[in-house]
């Protein structure tokens, strides 16, 4: 019997479970990498993410070949037409491959197992920390799962900032979460150190090539290709750990949240498109920046725990939330259609563009189109915070999320998306709506100083947009909200609206949209 592994393009560990399955025969198993054009059709991907994936894809079959792996990459209008005659000349009877995170592909996975001429089987994702049996289970029994709760639990079972041992160990500088003091606003002349970048070499140049051709194929990728700085080998990916580690760790922290003119990434890790092709290992991150800390002893506390948060705690809550929520591959619930406040208006031609006078929203899509790159708080709370007091319908949002983002993929924008970012799902994941006027824009930014609206006035001709649908949305959705528990200090404003301010802000709220059309 011969077996053959299919690596999937966010499969790029050899550690990964199909590969290590078959390790110790290596050079008798073929592999195969697939770059198919036939899921491009489903969205305009920025042209970065697919330089970044189909570059990684083939240093990562070099990397295999230079091990005794007899890996080749191969192209296609779809993985299947691939797959059949590579399967015949190899005379593969048993095909691996890894478990993807994403519910839709394991779908079509499961459907291509009826289909293929060899056993086609799927083996569980070794990822991320905690396994898909894992975080169902401890998400199963609990009526309302919280992030600080699972978090706490994810600690204390690899022993992460932990003093002592055994169940009377002690969260390091006795608290658990720093997040108070990890929100400051940007003060004038921060100088973050520039991110570590790559020029490209003669494989990732051949792929911005093949991206560049695209159109001619009848595939639109968005967005700028070029200039492409992202590291596309495990080692590049290693280097980028080392630098965040070594140089922006320790400023992390602080201003974590603020979002600043011209610079991009302040110090912010932009480790997450490497974690999410398996270039890296979340618990190597994690350890690592849990001995810097230990070791070196001028790393606050504050940004080595609020960097160890956002993986050891969101990013595999929220993989275990979107597994939770969408139900199992073959019996999927309806969370991806899920849009609690009803919102129906079309994504507006500025979010593919950046052609908008509001500043934080231009500059914050000008960077995405050049880069593939926003920080949480540019995603969050400017264009997610925009998204849901404009009403725009949450599908289109999150298909833009996807589309736009080096990281992005189903299970990363699902529930960042539509749950933390919209509040589509009900309160389903987030415990209210992330939904802000300017003020709190110009307090962790600066974008509010070129700008032609006015951040403190919220009815006029100078108005930020920001503010009159903030109001808008308070008061179009005012007695649902008031069954979130959380939203009644903010709801009391509106007994002081007059039924004039009421419709003020309302005609704002429909002359912006009719100026869109």
């Amino acid at each position: 019997m011969t077996t053959g592994v299919w690596i999937l393009g966010d499969r790029l560990d050899e550690q990964q479970s199909a590969l290590a399955a078959c390790a110790d025969r290596r050079t008798t198993t073929p592999v195969i990498a697939i770059e198919s054009l036939g899921f491009l059709r489903d969205r305009p991907y920025h042209g970065q993410k697919l330089v970044l994936v189909w570059s990684a894809m083939r240093h990562f079959v070099a990397e295999l070949r230079s091990r005794g792996w007899p890996a080749q990459w191969r192209e296609g209008e779809d993985f299947e037409s691939v797959l059949r005659p590579w399967i015949a000349e190899a005379g593969i009877d048993r095909l691996l491959v890894m478990a993807p995170t994403d519910r839709p592909f394991l779908r079509y996975l499961l459907d291509l197992q009826k289909r293929l001429p060899c056993a086609l089987e799927i083996l569980p994702c070794n990822h991320f920390m905690w396994s898909e049996a894992e975080v169902l289970d401890w998400l199963r029994d609990r009526k309302r799962p919280l992030l600080e709760d699972f978090y706490r639990a994810g600690r204390r079972r690899w022993g992460i900032l932990m003093d002592g041992d055994g169940p009377k160990a002690t969260p390091t500088g006795d608290r658990w979460n720093f997040d108070a003091d990890n929100r400051k606003p940007p003060k004038s002349g921060l100088k973050p150190p520039p991110p570590l970048t790559f020029e490209p070499d003669a494989i990732t140049q051949a792929v911005i090539d093949k991206v560049n051709q695209l159109p001619d194929r009848g595939i639109q990728p968005w967005g700028d290709v070029t200039p492409f700085h992202w590291a596309v080998t495990r080692s590049q990916a290693v280097a980028v750990l080392e630098n965040f580690i070594e140089q922006r760790l320790r400023d992390f922290g602080p201003y974590q949240d603020a979002m600043v003119t011209g610079q991009d990434t302040l110090w912010h890790a932009l480790l997450s498109p490497y974690l999410n092709l398996g270039l890296l290992r979340p618990a190597e991150v994690v350890q690592a920046i849990a001995a810097a800390h230990r070791d070196r002893g001028d790393l606050p506390l504050a940004s080595v725990e609020g960097c160890i948060r956002q993986i050891l705690g969101w990013r595999e809550y929220m993989r275990g939330l979107y597994l939770h929520l969408s139900g199992p591959a073959d019996a999927p619930t309806a969370y991806d259609q899920s849009n609690w406040f009803d919102h129906q208006r079309l994504l507006p031609d500025f979010f593919w563009t950046g052609d908008t006078p509001c500043n934080c929203l231009r500059q914050t899509l000008t960077q995405v189109r050049k880069t593939a790159y926003g920080h949480h708080i540019q995603r969050l709370m400017i264009l997610g915070n925009f998204a849901t007091i404009a009403g725009i319908q949450p599908q289109a949002v999150e298909s833009w999320f996807h589309s736009a983002f080096i990281d992005g993929y189903d299970w990363v924008m699902q529930t960042n998306v539509l749950g933390m970012g919209l509040f589509a799902d009900g309160g389903r994941l987030a415990t209210k709506p992330y939904a802000a006027s300017a003020n709190y824009i110009n307090r962790m930014g600066d974008y509010c100083k070129a700008c032609p609206y006015d951040p403190k006035q919220r009815t006029g001709p100078n108005a930020c947009p920001f503010n009159f649908f903030y109001w808008d949305f308070l008061i179009r959705h005012e007695e649902r909200l008031r069954s979130q528990g959380r939203m009644a200090l903010v709801l009391k404003h509106l007994d002081k609206f007059t039924d004039a301010d009421r419709a003020a802000i309302a005609d704002h709220a429909e002359t912006w949209w009719a100026h869109q059309a």
